[in-house]
This record gives C-alpha cells, structure tokens and sequence, in this order.
C-alpha cells in the first residue's frame, strides 16, 4: 500500500491583529517528514509511507492568503507527482483561519479530495480543539483527534489515524461517518478533560469504540477565537454499522448539550490584581498565574503589554513574567547592561501599547524557537523578552534563563490552564482573566459571523434537533 502524508496545521485567532507568515511555519518534506512519526518505521504496517508535504506552526494571528495558497499549492503538486495512492493521512489542527476563507480546512480537504480522486482514502488526524463543518468532514473517510486536554495523547491521536486507515485499507470498505454540530462554543480553559463534565464526556469514547460495528469516536470543543460559522463543538463517530455510530453519535451529542452549563474553568479565577493579590499573600510555593488573555499557544499575540504595565507596580517582590515578544527591545538589549524599553503592545496595541520598561540585563539567551531571549531585571521584576514567539511550558525554558519558579514569589506565564509540567510543579495556581486575542470572555470579543442561537451567547435558547446525519 503506498500512503501519502500531507497537513497545514495551526490554531488561529482571528481577534489577533497578528499575522502567520512562511517564516512561522515549520515546513517538513521527505525523510525529514517521515521522521516526525515513529510508526512509519514499523514493518509490520507494510506500508509505503509517500512524504508529501507538512507545515506546522505555534498559533497565532490568521495566516495570510499567499502563504496558505503557496503551501496548499505544493501539497497538490507533490500529489500529482507520487503517483498512484492508496491513503492520504491529513494531518492537520482544524482550527487554521485564512484571511478571507470562513473555512481554510474545508478548503483544503476539497483540494486534496480533488486532487487524489474519489477512491483514495483520507484520514484527518486533528486537534480537538478544531472545527468540523459538513463541507469539510463530507471531503473525508475516516477523523479522528485528541482525547486529552491538555494534549498528552497528540501523537497517540495521528498514530490511531494512521493505523485506522492502513485497517481500512486492509479489510476494504469506508465506514460510516455519523456526524453533528452543537451549538456550543467555549474556551479549552472551561473544557480540559482533567475535570468534570470533560472528563466524563471524553472517559465515554474507550467503551463507545469498545462496541462491534464501531470503529471510532471523537468529540471536538471547537475553537473560541475564531469568528467564523464553524466554530462551535461537533462528534463524529465511525463504523460499519450505520444505525449504531448515528444512534452512539447523536448521544454523544446530546449528552454534551445537557452538560454545557457545568463547564468551568479548569483553575480559579479572577482579575490579574486580584490574582496577583492573592499569589503574594500565599505561602504557596511555586505559585503561577496564567495571562490567558494572550496565550501565544492559543493563537494569542504573544505582545499585549497589558499585564506587564500592571507588574511594573510590584518590582519590591521577586517575579518572573514569561514571556513578552518584542525584537526591537531585544536588539537593544541584548548587548547587555542598564536599558530603557518600551516594550510589548507593537503586534496587539489594543490593551495598553508599549510600556516603559528600565532595568538591567540580567541573560542573554538563544533559543531555537524563540530567538535571541533576554531577561531584563527592574527591581525584583524578571521580565523575559523573546525575538520571536515562544511558550513557555517547560521547566527547562526557566533553567535555561537562570530562573526558578520555586524560588520566586510568583511566575507570571502567558498560557491558559497549565501545560503538564508547571502543572506538576505549581503548588498554587491562578487563571487571570486578562484582554487579548485569545480572551476568555467571549462574549466582549464582539463575535459576528457565528452561527446564532449558540451557547453560552444564547442562554436561553431552545435545546436544538442534535440527530446525528450519516456522512
């Protein structure tokens, strides 16, 4: 069997003025393509793995139309140039915003239906905090994605997309594809499967596949940041019996609709003063607060300054804000000594604009996902200034600069609910419901191209007609 491997994936906010470039992407052909995923080395698949074309990118602002269309075009070309398939494997997010698409996945999964003609399977490996709409799903034989939120089991997820399909193309025939939207749109902060009703919801999905005639189930949050009328949460679910995946489908989807109104965030909340006030008065140690308002993993700028002019206020206590992207602090800065900055607010000025910011250089770092990063020191204050956009998830990230959460009085990181390392370390953590592309309030975004009555900007709609439709 020959399988070609080809995806576009990013998560995307479209209340981001920021905008994805080429030089975001990651773009992998060949063996370098092949190299990212440990089963295409397993003999026992007997399966020609065709690299085609992946590009991959840390969120961000939508990503602008002549570099999609560049890439999408090459994915095209280099299909016609493979020769005969079997497969396709879409490896993709599902919440990628194209400036001027409503619905960039949906395209792509046209063109590459198109492309690779109707007998070919393809199977979507994605993220399941992306959209499916009928006009992309209906492009597809098999999806499936994540079950974990945080994403623990991401390349578990493109593994069982692979593995599935090699199985379908093995025993022969396409499954059903039972599929269905619901009116329900929240923040992945409101939905982590580490607590309830995620927790339940996703713990369904091992005894749903577990059923003969089953062969997969997925439910998706959907995407908050973005204003388009995909956007809410859908199940999908898969198999050779058409009447039991639509009947297990239509429950996952009912079952989802009656929980909607216990989602809560997966930490506590509050304003950044309050969270802050909080976070000193405890003994807690390490003690971490989220800026989730511009979570650069989310689709966040990874610039609003906001949360770093109200910082400036407490420099007599030892904080680390992790981190704030601004090239042009870095270039002065990284020659070293007393500096004077404006940073931040140059990508996303909205909430507050650059802020003055005087200090001394404490480290001088270089990164390979961030760039050149410096740390400038104003008082007790360490702020971490990057090139470019970078998350900062790993305890490692800290080390590397010389700092350690455990012996500051807070650590400040622009993220959402907290990756599993700080997770593990935090011995307190606070959620600050801060402005940015990627704000938590949905309702102040100003959503206008949703699809309406949608929950929670509809409270008391209707319970909607949630019949799965057979694919």
């Amino acid at each position: 069997m020959r399988i070609g491997i080809a995806g576009i994936a990013i998560e995307s906010s479209t209340f981001s003025p920021h905008r994805t470039g080429m030089a975001d992407f990651r773009v992998t052909r060949g063996a370098e393509l092949l190299a990212r995923y440990t089963w295409t080395e397993d003999p026992s698949l007997d399966v020609e793995w065709v690299p085609l074309l992946h590009a991959v990118s840390l969120p961000g602002g939508a990503v602008l139309k002549d570099v999609y269309d560049e890439l999408k075009t090459e994915i095209l070309d280099r299909i016609g140039a493979a020769g005969p398939l079997d497969g396709l494997l879409l490896d993709i997010h599902g919440a990628m915003s194209v400036v001027g698409l409503l619905d960039a996945e949906a395209d792509l999964a046209q063109a590459v239906r198109a492309a690779v003609g109707p007998d070919v399977l393809i199977s979507a490996a994605m993220d399941l905090h992306g959209n499916v709409s009928y006009d992309f799903v209906q492009h597809l034989d098999l999806v499936t994605c994540y079950r974990m939120a945080p994403h623990e089991d991401a390349w578990q997820t493109k593994e069982r997309a692979a593995r599935n399909l090699v199985a379908r193309l093995r025993e022969g025939g396409k499954p059903h594809l039972a599929w269905v939207q619901i009116p329900v749109l929240l923040p992945g902060e409101k939905t982590s499967t580490r607590i309830e009703p995620a927790k339940s919801l996703y713990g369904q999905i091992e005894e749903i596949e577990a059923m003969e005639g089953i062969l997969d189930a997925s439910i998706w949050v959907g995407y908050a940041w973005a204003d388009e009328p995909r956007c809410q949460a859908a199940v999908v679910v898969m198999g050779d019996d058409a009447e039991l995946v639509q009947r297990q489908a239509t429950k996952l989807a009912n079952d989802y609709w009656r929980v909607r109104d216990d989602f809560a965030f997966v930490a506590p909340t509050g304003s950044l003063d309050h969270c802050i006030r909080e976070g000193l008065a405890s003994d807690a140690r390490p003690f971490f607060i989220s800026d989730s308002g511009d979570n650069p993993t989310a689709g966040g700028a990874g610039d609003v300054s906001w949360t770093l002019r109200v910082l400036r206020a407490y420099k007599s206590r030892t904080i680390i804000y992790a981190s704030i992207v601004d090239p042009e602090s870095v270039a002065i800065a990284k020659g070293g000594g007393e500096v004077e900055l404006m940073v931040g607010g140059k990508i996303d000025s909205g909430p507050a604009g650059p802020v003055p910011l005087s200090g001394t250089v404490v480290k001088v770092h270089e990164d390979p996902v961030g760039g050149t990063i410096v740390v400038v020191k104003s008082g007790g204050l360490h702020v971490i200034i990057t090139e470019r956009r970078k998350p900062y998830h790993l305890v490692k990230d800290f080390y590397d600069l010389d700092l350690d959460p455990a012996q500051a009085d807070l650590t400040v990181v622009k993220i959402g609910y907290l990756e599993p390392e700080l997770y593990n370390l935090a011995k307190g953590w606070l959620l600050a419901l801060t402005p940015g592309g990627v704000d938590q309030d949905l309702i102040r975004l100003g959503h206008k191209q949703i699809v309406r009555p949608l929950y929670p900007f509809d409270p008391d709609m209707a319970t909607p007609d949630l019949t799965a439709r057979l694919i």
